[in-house]
């Protein structure tokens, strides 16, 4: 029987050593799962930064650009200041209208400047995607209808139309019609 006692033991110190071995390992596995979190939360807290960085920097940005336009936006409300005043004295008609011109001018310029561009409309094909239909007449061409008058000039901003162009459309002339006997 001692051969039963040693061969049991033998067993025995092979099974100890293999929990043991699967000790360590799960150990190793504990502590790199442990570094792997703590790098996961560095890294969200990294992203969590990032993006607040961000959030502040465009708002900044957007408020700079804001702060840009409405400086150029109040040399036209002085100009426009001075054009009341001297309608309400009464003094310079000519002068008057040069001033009102020359804020219409600045005002353009500062839309310009921001992204704000004019539609071109009058003798242009009518598009209805930038072109608001408020008056119509019958055109002797033919073709296409056209723009012959605007009412209220359109602007787009970037591309994209802010307001469309209120104008008078001229409708091309219809071809005769064939009737067949």
């Amino acid at each position: 029987m001692p051969e039963t006692e040693a061969g049991e033991s033998r067993e025995d110190e092979e099974a100890e050593d293999g929990s043991g071995k699967i000790q360590r390992e799960l150990s190793e596995l504990k502590r790199r799962n442990e570094e792997l979190l703590t790098r996961l939360k560095y890294a969200q807290a990294d992203l969590e930064n990032y993006r607040k960085r961000m959030d502040r920097e465009l708002k900044d940005a957007g408020e700079s650009l804001a702060r840009v336009l409405v400086t150029r936006l109040l040399v036209v409300q002085d100009e426009l200041d001075l054009a009341v005043k001297h309608a309400q004295e009464g003094t310079g008609g000519k002068e008057l209208m040069e001033g009102i011109s020359m804020v219409q001018r600045n005002l353009l310029s500062a839309l310009q400047d921001a992204g704000v561009e004019k539609i071109e409309a009058v003798g242009r094909p009518f598009d209805p995607s930038i072109h608001e239909a408020v008056a119509k007449a019958q055109g002797g061409t033919h073709g296409q209808d056209v723009v012959v008058d605007e009412m209220r000039p359109g602007f787009k901003f970037r591309g994209q139309v802010l307001r469309p162009s209120m104008v008078k459309v001229e409708l091309a002339a219809k071809g005769e019609e064939k009737v067949n006997e």
